[in-house]
């Protein structure tokens, strides 16, 4: 007997005709508790939450609770208000992929006045 594969959408967003030359993936674990601090993107990021969960919140858009098997996306050249471990007793453990144009550094961390 045939089995089916499913295929379910987690995320779909678009590029606005982005040019990507690379795509650089890494898994990142954050501590119990853990902060990212406001940060960008010079690239779009797209992420899944393997273990754990997230608090996300771009600015100008709704503050984002991110389970276990959530997808997310960061928009590049964008403040990101947070980026948190929600749980004070857990680690998270997500994948990030980011979508490069040629060399670029995959992050910066900016000072509170940005927000």
């Amino acid at each position: 007997m045939a089995q089916t594969i499913i295929r379910k959408e987690l995320l779909a967003s678009s590029l606005n005709n982005k040019t990507v030359t690379s795509v650089d993936v890494r898994e990142i674990t954050f501590e119990a508790g853990q902060q990212t601090g406001l940060h960008k993107h010079p690239c779009p990021v797209f992420g899944y939450i393997a273990e754990g969960e997230a608090l996300l919140e771009v600015k100008g858009q709704a503050r984002q609770h991110l389970p276990t098997g959530s997808a997310f996306y960061e928009p590049a050249e964008t403040v990101i208000l947070r980026f948190d471990n929600a749980s004070d007793k857990n680690q998270l453990k997500f994948i990030a992929f980011y979508l490069l144009e040629g060399p670029q550094a995959l992050i910066e961390m900016l000072p509170a006045s940005a927000a």
